[in-house]
């Protein structure tokens, strides 16, 4: 499989042949950063793991230059970063028995470019050679502006693919937005319950950013009990560990052309359409 950069790494964690381990792949994380496929795509890893019948495969696609640093880590350069990360990202796909774990190594400034091409070439190449049943990537309603070139780059090559080739579901994922102000009918619901300590153990793997000051493994592990305690309001709690997500399914499928912007647009207009009728409808104008 030729990828853009030289330095893209392809690891298998059990040493199967390559061509083999991408076609057992059946679950596929595409994420911005390490670290972002075991916040996001929790429920994919925790699916196929200790299973036979079942891969998730991990494409992280920068390499990690840009990470905060204090502490322990404070003095350490851009390449010595990328080094730490590279390392703690395929830790984390032994950690999860991962099918396959890429790391496409490009900085993140390159796939913000809008006229840059190279990424979205690479992940159709991945995932035509994986052809999983499902795909997790980042949010288009996520803050971060890496994440939000990852999720296009994502969608544009599962665009340019054959239908026979593409996945059954396409979902986007938390990590730099929570997702729980979706209608309740068109959220993702994804219940990781029952995992903790894999959970612990991938979120724990990443101590440059832990011990760099940023406290992602108690965030996530908070934001998955919050979404499930505060998801129904008159029962009670059938899971403690949830994933929201929104089905971006068809935007590959249904109508291809349809631009991304105006499909998030449209849950957000929802949401506040919601908002207004339990005013409108309880309270009348105040």
């Amino acid at each position: 499989m030729e990828l853009h950069h030289s330095t893209a790494e392809i690891f298998i964690p059990d040493g199967k042949p390559q061509a083999d381990a991408l076609k057992r792949i059946t679950h596929l994380g595409i994420g911005a950063h390490q670290d972002d496929l075991e916040f996001m795509a929790f429920h994919g890893i925790r699916e196929c793991f200790a299973r036979h019948d079942k891969w998730f495969g991990g494409v992280t696609c920068t390499n990690g230059s840009g990470s905060s640093r204090t502490g322990s880590y404070a003095q350490f350069t851009d390449e010595q970063m990328m080094k730490i990360r590279r390392q703690e990202q395929n830790t984390a796909a032994t950690i999860g028995q991962y099918g396959v774990m890429i790391q496409l190594d490009y900085p993140s400034q390159a796939i913000k470019r809008r006229d840059d091409r190279d990424l979205k070439n690479d992940l159709r190449v991945i995932l035509e050679a994986t052809q999983p049943e499902v795909v997790y990537t980042h949010n288009p309603a996520d803050k971060h502006d890496t994440h939000i070139a990852v999720v296009v780059a994502a969608l544009q090559a599962m665009r340019e693919m054959m239908p026979a080739k593409l996945p059954k579901r396409v979902i986007g994922c938390e990590v730099w937005r929570n997702l729980d102000w979706l209608p309740d009918n068109e959220k993702v619901v994804m219940d990781v319950s029952g995992h903790d300590n894999l959970a612990d153990a991938l979120n724990g793997v990443f101590d440059s950013q832990i011990t760099g000051g940023k406290r992602y493994d108690l965030a996530t592990y908070g934001r998955r009990s919050a979404n499930a305690t505060f998801f129904d309001s008159h029962a009670t709690d059938k899971a403690n560990q949830v994933i929201f997500g929104i089905d971006l399914t068809p935007l590959i499928y249904d109508d291809p052309k349809l631009d991304v912007r105006d499909y998030v647009c449209g849950f957000i207009d929802r949401f506040q359409a919601d908002v207004r009728k339990k005013f409108g409808d309880r309270f009348g104008y105040l």
